[in-house]
C-alpha cells in the first residue's frame, strides 16, 4: 500500500480505544445436564463475564428446584452465559460447550436421567441459531463419537435463575463438586473422548485454517503471504453498495460501507472497523517502509495497512486488499447471520 507517515503501535491502540466503541455484552444459553457442572467450563475464559445456574424451556411462568426436579414442568437445567463478544465468540463457546457434556445422550447427562437433564442449545438470535447447527454438523462429521450427536438446538424462552446457593457452586462447595464430577461419569467420558485437547485453547483453537485451493490465487497471496493486489484494479476499491464486508475466510465482519470513503488511493479504504472485528496490529518493517499491519485474529491472516493520513472522526485510514473481503449487501444481512448490524443502516 502507499506509505505514509507511520504511526507508533502505542498511538494507534489509543486511538483505536478511544474510536471503536464496544458492542456490549451478550448471551448464550446451553443445557448439559446438572448446572453444577456446567459454569467452571465457561468461567475460567476470558471475556466471559458471568455464568448464571437457571431453569428453561417450562410451561410454567416460574421455576424452582423442586418442581423442576421433578420432571413435570418441562423446564430443563441450565447456564446463562454472559460474554464479551470483541474478546471470546460465541463459537468459542459452543466449542467449551461440547467438551463439557456427552453430546449423544438426549435422555439426560451421566447420571442425571430425564428430560430436565437434557442436552440443549438455546438460541438468542437467528446468528446463534446458524452458528449453533453449524457447530453441531461439524461435530457429527468429525468421527469423534461413533453415536449420532442428539442436542436439539431450540429459540430461548424465559430463563430463571436457579436458587442463590446453586449459584458458583463449584466455588462454594469445592469437594462436594469435584466428587460429583468424578462419580457422576463426567470426567472421565470428557478425559476419554477430548483428551489432550479437552482443554479449549482461545487463542490457538479459534483460528480459522483454510485449504490453498478453497481461495482464489490473488486472495492466497494477499491473506496467507501478505501481498498486496494492484491499486484500481480490484473488486471493492470503488465500491459503493450499503452493506458490510467480512474476512473472506472466516466470515467475521469487519468494515460497514457506512466507515468507507474514497482515499484516491486505489484500495478500499475505511475510516473505522466494526464492533468486535477482532482485528490485531504488528509493525511492519517490509520493503524498506515503517507501516502498521492489520491482520484478523480469526483467520490468523493479512488484511492490510493502516495509516493516520484519514478523516475525522478517527483520522485513521484502514487501507484494505479487496481480495481479503468479502462483501455481504444490506438485503442479506439476515439471511447471512448479520442481522446485529442491521440498526447501523437505520440512523
Amino acid at each position: 500500500m502507499i506509505d505514509f507517515e507511520p504511526i507508533g503501535l502505542l498511538a494507534l491502540g489509543l486511538m483505536m480505544s478511544l474510536n471503536s466503541s464496544g458492542v456490549g455484552v451478550e448471551k448464550a444459553i446451553f443445557a448439559g445436564g446438572c448446572f453444577w457442572c456446567m459454569v467452571k467450563p465457561f468461567h475460567k475464559y476470558e471475556g466471559v463475564i458471568n455464568v448464571v445456574s437457571g431453569y428453561i424451556g417450562g410451561l410454567k411462568e416460574t421455576a424452582n428446584y423442586k418442581d423442576v426436579c421433578s420432571g413435570t414442568t418441562g423446564h430443563v437445567e441450565a447456564v446463562e452465559v454472559e460474554f464479551d463478544p470483541v474478546t471470546i465468540r460465541y463459537e468459542d463457546l459452543l466449542e467449551i460447550f461440547w467438551r463439557a457434556i456427552d453430546p449423544t445422550d438426549s435422555g439426560g447427562q451421566f447420571n442425571d436421567r430425564g428430560s430436565q437433564y437434557r442436552p440443549a442449545i438455546f438460541f438468542l438470535s437467528e446468528e446463534q441459531r446458524r452458528k449453533a447447527e453449524s457447530s453441531r454438523d461439524l461435530l457429527g462429521k468429525s468421527g469423534r463419537f461413533k453415536k449420532d450427536v442428539l442436542v436439539s438446538i431450540e429459540p430461548a424462552k424465559d430463563f430463571y435463575a436457579a436458587e442463590d446457593y446453586h449459584q458458583d457452586y463449584y466455588k462454594k462447595n469445592s469437594i462436594h463438586y469435584e466428587a460429583y464430577q468424578v462419580s457422576s461419569g463426567r470426567a472421565g467420558f470428557i478425559d476419554n473422548v477430548w483428551g489432550s485437547s479437552k482443554n479449549y485453547d482461545l487463542k490457538k483453537d479459534a483460528q480459522v485454517e483454510i485449504a490453498q485451493e478453497d481461495l482464489s490465487p490473488q486472495a492466497w497471496h494477499v491473506m496467507k503471504e501478505c501481498g498486496t493486489e494492484p491499486p484500481f484494479q480490484n473488486e471493492f476499491w470503488n465500491h459503493k453498495e450499503s452493506g458490510i464486508y467480512v474476512d473472506r475466510i472466516s466470515g467475521k465482519a469487519l468494515f460497514s460501507s457506512i466507515q468507507k470513503y474514497d482515499s484516491g488511493s486505489g484500495w478500499p479504504s475505511f475510516v473505522d472497523f466494526l464492533e468486535g472485528a477482532d482485528l490485531e496490529m504488528s509493525d511492519d518493517e517490509s520493503h524498506g517502509m515503517k507501516r502498521v499491519e492489520v491482520r484478523s485474529k480469526t483467520s490468523d491472516s493479512h488484511l492490510g495497512h493502516v495509516f493516520s493520513d484519514g478523516p475525522a472522526p478517527t483520522g485513521l485510514r484502514y487501507c484494505i486488499n479487496s481480495a481479503a473481503l468479502r462483501f455481504v449487501p444490506l438485503s442479506k444481512l439476515k439471511e447471512e447471520g448479520y442481522e446485529r448490524y442491521l440498526s447501523l443502516f437505520e440512523k
